[in-house]
């Protein structure tokens, strides 16, 4: 598996940007690298995205996404 992190400018905050929906080619599944705390019980699918620094994606999902990977 990989990890992915978000890309942090300078000063610290996140770098952003706009991905048009005609350049997705394949979804995939980010799954948290979690610590050894617990949750809070604030987090849901809605804001979880945000919460954690670095996620892991299974490069091996299936057979399309290893072909574009690679």
């Amino acid at each position: 598996m990989w990890i992915v992190q978000p890309d942090i400018d300078c000063y610290g905050w996140p770098v952003e940007t706009v991905v048009h929906v005609d350049c997705i080619v394949w979804g995939v599944l980010f799954i948290p690298v979690y610590s050894k705390e617990f949750l809070p019980p604030h987090v849901n699918f809605s804001n979880s995205l945000g919460l954690f620094k670095a996620y892991f994606v299974n490069k091996y999902a299936d057979h399309h996404a290893h072909e574009i990977a690679f």
